[in-house]
């Protein structure tokens, strides 16, 4: 890594980056996402991770019509507009939904096999959004950055890869003109071992095999999915090994929950932005010397995206804030 390359400073063209993260296969979420280029007159889009969702809601084709249990309560003898409008309202909210009959919805009682149908359903969302992104960014001169998180499944990363528009960069280093952007999804160890987790010291290895590739560290943008450790980005409930709060008195006990290695990559390079998420109620920003920190934080399930936009020039940040819509 070179932290002192380019203290010097330097200016040069404005840029607005978007940045949104979590928002967990929602549908409404992502379409937010690739409107944010037009409406805030951004050059860059980055998902940060934590992009696919995490249920699969079954609907089931009965004699009838359709039959679906959402939120405890049933909804009987829909007809095909009925369904439509349910799939989409579950979409929206980062479901995925999966209409069998009942012979058909049985066979999920077997686990492999709900596994298997999760990660199909999965898939074909996430070719659903990169075809969404392509109609929508293609000629435009937005570019669009997406890396998974640690809640995404390693099955979605060859769809992104295959993509002309949809530029996947987990564990890499790329140019924004006057920037370097260096990008990791993964995050250090959960309660539930997600897919993408690493102890502290392979985090640490993997952030820094992507700076050592870093030219100016004072113009880099780096996008890590955990927040960095013991700051204001980064507190959440405490969780005990019983996968349950902690509370004290009746009160929810807050701990940190973000990532030591991030934190020390931070203060060694001293970048100029750090985008992050993972922490869903830690929406806010800090600064570690002179990085700006940031976290938008998520709240998917109602279908309202959070971001930051973020105005910069080379190694000097013009504007920033959170946004929500």
């Amino acid at each position: 890594m070179n932290p002192g390359a380019g203290r010097a400073g330097m200016s040069g063209r404005q840029a607005k980056l978007f940045f949104a993260t979590d928002i967990h296969g929602s549908d409404r979420c992502f379409r937010k996402f690739l409107n944010a280029a037009k409406f805030y007159g951004a050059r860059y889009l980055v998902l940060g991770g934590d992009i696919t969702g995490k249920t699969l809601v079954p609907i089931e084709r009965c004699s009838d019509g359709y039959r679906v249990n959402l939120d405890g309560q049933i909804h009987s003898g829909l007809d095909e507009q009925g369904r439509e409008a349910v799939e989409r309202q579950l979409r929206d909210r980062g479901q995925y939904p999966f209409v069998g009959s009942p012979d058909e919805l049985r066979q999920l009682d077997d686990e492999e096999a709900r596994d298997l149908l999760f990660i199909q359903v999965m898939k074909e969302s996430i070719r659903r959004w990169v075809e969404m992104a392509e109609a929508r960014l293609a000629g435009s001169g937005v570019r669009c950055f997406v890396a998974p998180g640690n809640d995404d499944f390693f099955e979605i990363d060859e769809i992104l890869r295959g993509s002309q528009v949809v530029e996947y960069v987990e564990g890499m280093r790329v140019s924004l003109e006057e920037n370097e952007m260096v990008t990791t999804g993964y995050s250090n160890q959960t309660p539930w071992h997600t897919p993408r987790e690493l102890d502290e010291d392979a985090l640490a290895a993997r952030i820094r095999s992507m700076c050592d590739e870093v030219v100016n560290a004072s113009s880099l943008i780096m996008v890590l999915h955990p927040p960095p450790y013991n700051t204001v980005l980064d507190q959440a409930p405490a969780i005990n090994e019983k996968l349950r709060v902690e509370l004290e008195g009746g009160a929810v006990q807050m701990r940190s929950v973000g990532s030591r290695a991030v934190r020390e990559a931070i203060e060694e390079m001293q970048p100029l932005m750090a985008l992050h998420g993972h922490v869903h109620d830690s929406a806010g920003e800090q600064l570690l010397g002179r990085t700006l920190c940031l976290n938008p934080g998520s709240d998917y399930t109602t279908g309202v995206l959070r971001g930051a936009l973020i105005t910069f020039s080379g190694d000097r940040i013009l504007a920033h804030q959170l946004v929500t819509g």
